[in-house]
């Protein structure tokens, strides 16, 4: 790799990024790349400095945006905006998976992408990059949770799944977590030399690792930890999620273990289906949340993650023994403990 000296402070134009964002977007997808251009510093003398970046988010469809962890951002601008840019980086999340985010990204990258010096995915943000047919034959790295899918669903893209972070041409691709992180790394270096890429890492407390650098994360995960270990963190990560998808399939994809395996493990380790217990999970912060005064039986409902109210109201009642509405009026300005796990299991019937 081409070694850059450190550049001094009046002659450094900082290189201007754009970071997609869109509802849904995963926080330290868009938020690690995000601090590692900004901790990249060019050198100068005394103890002055400047920013070897410029770096905006770019909202997709508007300038207000919700992560997937709830984390409200607003935008620079939008892509119907005109701007000069260098690199521009594409977050993975849930909502990367929306038509219409990844129609526009689609779109945005083919009408734009001769313009642009590099296109850095991150996670599953590879998919509409992918979709555009700009990366055919070329050889990427994406999260291990989606990798399988991304080979088959397009065959034409050279999926690698042990490295960490690739750079093909001038299209750069990263696993999830943070391995974005420590692809601007090696990108801050590409620009800027090692002095300035390594500066930035110590302020981040990372490591500086080089472009296809393997990744034995996979295989620490799956042999230094045992199947039970895997539902350690699981009961904090749904109460979180309580209005996502939580069915059987979706947990035990989260925990790297076939559904029928999960469901047995699950038994054995919580004594109650996971079916029965996300559905305690929902019914103890429903309680909660229909003590707010202004909160509806159907707002409450959804925030929870019923389909419906009517399936509310019966899984209600059937584990509580009295309507939502009654539920309110018998606690009104009391607060509500939650229910402990045994008699969660005293209550539920095993699913």
């Amino acid at each position: 790799m081409e070694r850059f000296s450190v550049p001094s402070l009046r002659h450094v134009s900082p290189k201007k990024v754009a970071i997609l964002g869109f509802d849904g977007v995963c926080s330290l997808d868009l938020v690690g790349p995000l601090e590692a251009l900004a901790a990249a510093k060019a050198e100068a003398s005394g103890e002055r400095s400047a920013p070897c970046y410029a770096a905006r988010i770019v909202g997709i469809i508007k300038k207000s945006l919700t992560t997937e962890s709830g984390l409200v951002l607003t935008a620079h601008k939008t892509i119907r905006g005109k701007f000069d840019i260098e690199t521009v980086i594409i977050p993975g999340g849930q909502g990367i998976h929306k038509e219409e985010v990844n129609r526009r990204i689609v779109t945005w990258l083919t009408t734009h992408s001769r313009q642009i010096r590099r296109i850095v995915a991150v996670s599953d943000g590879i998919y509409p990059l992918a979709q555009s047919g700009l990366i055919d034959g070329r050889r990427v790295a994406t999260h291990w949770r989606v990798a399988k899918h991304i080979a088959q669903k397009f065959p034409s893209v050279r999926v690698d799944q042990t490295a960490s972070f690739i750079k093909d041409g001038p299209f750069y691709t990263s696993g999830g977590g943070t391995n974005s992180v420590e692809m601007i790394l090696a990108l801050i270096e590409e620009d800027f030399g090692r002095r300035v890429a390594f500066s930035a890492a110590r302020e981040l407390v990372m490591r500086l690792r080089p472009f296809g650098d393997r990744d034995n994360f996979a295989d620490q995960f799956q042999f230094d930890s045992g199947p039970e270990d895997r539902l350690a963190d699981l009961s904090a990560w749904i109460s979180a999620h309580l209005n996502e998808n939580l069915t059987v399939e979706a947990l035990a994809e989260r925990a790297c273990l076939c559904p029928r395996h999960f469901r047995r493990l699950f038994k054995k380790s919580f004594n109650v289906s996971p079916a029965a217990f996300v559905e305690g999970l929902r019914i103890d912060e429903a309680r909660r949340r229909l003590l707010v005064p202004t909160a509806t039986v159907d707002n409450v409902a959804a925030a929870v993650g019923f389909k419906n109210t009517r399936s509310f109201r019966r899984a209600f009642e059937r584990c509580r023994g009295m309507s939502p509405t009654s539920h309110r009026r018998s606690t009104d300005g009391q607060f509500v403990a939650p229910t402990v796990r045994p008699a969660m299991r005293n209550n539920l019937a095993v699913a």
